[in-house]
Parts: structure tokens; C-alpha cells; sequence
């Protein structure tokens, strides 16, 4: 049931009939809306990679050289090591977001690129999981490159770094997932600032990446706990350590449903914004 046989069914579906009336149709179309994502991305492809590599760079060297000096050793490892696997984390983080809310805007609110989308058989749910997959792939190019840079200059570990793969892939998911609602909801671009100021920076401070979690006070340490960005940092940093995970089943579960229920919370939203 597409967005236009929605629109002139004489019945009002329930909320949960609603949400699951908006999901992808079958397994395998999201397969084309990735592919026109991909096909338009890859003219720029150059201009895009070095703009998401250059800030987390920048983050990791400034820091981790400068500060470093003056930090000495955190955990046992040199702090710029430390530093690596919470900026490959954020890194993600960062790149998920923005292409499923700048990007994903445009084609959306401004080209009208899921509209004429949406005159084919592909349905708006089939269109949300390509979005958030394309997303997802962009941010592990980005993950990717920085653990390759952090491994070869001896920051990471190798080959039990390997294992942060899988972990990039599902951090770029929740992300790209939880972007997706404030993409539904943006009026325009300004909007997303609101999301970048009042949660994705004050998340990038607590969760990890810049100093254990450890240091922070109780409250704000159980506040992590519902963090997206401290469960992916959990899991990469042992990972690019050398050392072993601690609660991984948790970490994975958590970032599992930061995947699925933003994704059915935005089919909702994205359903009745096309419906005006």
C-alpha cells in the first residue's frame, strides 16, 4: 500500500496499522533508491570524502598530538590511541546524520526526488530504507578510512580492529534511523541545528569519545546508558585495542533498536508529512 492508495483509502488505519502500513514492501527494493543515491554521489565522490574525513581528522591529530602531550596516557594506552576509536564512533555518527538530514531533506522537501519516486512500485517505506542504508554506507567509508589511518600509523590493533566493522555498520544505521525523525519533522534546513546543537554535541561529549565515561558523575554516567554513541564506543574501542568486550550483547541490543524503532517512528511521520 503506497502513499497514494493511502491517501484515498475511506478508512483512518491506526497508528500501529499506520506505521506498519509505511514499511518497505519487499526485501530488495531499496536496492534502487541506494543505487540512485550512489550514481548521483559518485560525480563528487572525491569532494565529499575529504569533506567528511577532514573534521574528525582534524579532531583526532589537533587533540591527540596537543592535548596529548599534556595527557600523557589514558587507560593504559596513549591518549591519541584512545582518542582514534572515539573519533571513528563519532565519526559516523556525524556522517549518518547529515546525509539522512541534509541529503535526505533535499531529495524529499526541495527536489521532490521521493515523489517522483513514489510513482513507481517502489512505496515510501521502500524509499526510507534505501535513504538510511545509503546513509549507513557513507558513514562506514568515513569509520572505515579513520581506522585505517589510527591502524597504520600504530593507534589500533590489527586484524581484532576488524571486528569494529560490523560495529560501524550498525552505528551508521541508528543514526541514519534517529535522522531520519528529525527529517520528517525539519521546515527547513535551520532546524537541523537545533538536533546538531542540543543532541548530537552534548552526546559526542558523554559518551566517551574524548575521556572515559568513568570520570563523569553517576547521574551523567547512567545517562550514557541511553546513548547510542556510548554503546558504538564501547564496542570499538576494545575492538581497536586489542582488548576484549564487556557487555557486548547489551551494546549490540541497544543499537539494534535505536535502528528499528526510528525507523517505524519516522515511516509514521514521513507518511502523514507526505499526505499534506
Amino acid at each position: 500500500m503506497d502513499a497514494r492508495s493511502y491517501e484515498s483509502s475511506p478508512a483512518k488505519p491506526s497508528r500501529l496499522h499506520e506505521g506498519f502500513a509505511a514499511l518497505p514492501a519487499n526485501a530488495v527494493n531499496w536496492i534502487a533508491v541506494w543505487r540512485r543515491n550512489y550514481l548521483v554521489w559518485r560525480k563528487l565522490a572525491i569532494a565529499s570524502m575529504f569533506g567528511n574525513l577532514a573534521d574528525p581528522m582534524i579532531y583526532l591529530f589537533g587533540l591527540g598530538l596537543g592535548l596529548g602531550l599534556m595527557v600523557g596516557h589514558v587507560e593504559g594506552v596513549s591518549y591519541i590511541a584512545f582518542l582514534a576509536a572515539g573519533t571513528v564512533a563519532s565519526s559516523v555518527m556525524m556522517s549518518a546524520s547529515f546525509e539522512s538530514m541534509y541529503s535526505g531533506f533535499s531529495r524529499m522537501h526541495v527536489q521532490r526526488t521521493w515523489e517522483a519516486i513514489m510513482h513507481t512500485p517502489l512505496t515510501l517505506g521502500d524509499i526510507m530504507l534505501g535513504e538510511v542504508i545509503w546513509a549507513a554506507s557513507k558513514s562506514v567509508l568515513s569509520g572505515a578510512a579513520i581506522m585505517l589511518v589510527a591502524g597504520l600509523l600504530g593507534y589500533a590493533s590489527f586484524p581484532s580492529m576488524l571486528i569494529t566493522l560490523p560495529v560501524i555498520v550498525l552505528t551508521g544505521l541508528a543514526f541514519a534511523s534517529l535522522a531520519m525523525i528529525v527529517t520528517a519533522v525539519a521546515p527547513s534546513y535551520d532546524f537541523f541545528m537545533f538536533y546538531q546543537t542540543l543532541a548530537l554535541t552534548p552526546m559526542m561529549l558523554l559518551s566517551g569519545v574524548f575521556f572515559p565515561v568513568t570520570q563523569l558523575p553517576a547521574l551523567a554516567q547512567r545517562v550514557t546508558l541511553l546513548l547510542p554513541l556510548a554503546h558504538a564506543v564501547e564496542l570499538i574501542r576494545p575492538a581497536m585495542l586489542g582488548r576484549p568486550m564487556e557487555g557486548a550483547a547489551l551494546h549490540v541490543g541497544v543499537l539494534a533498536a535505536y535502528v528499528i524503532v526510528p525507523f517505524i517512528l519516522a515511516s509514521v511521520l514521513f507518511r502523514r508529512r507526505m499526505m499534506r
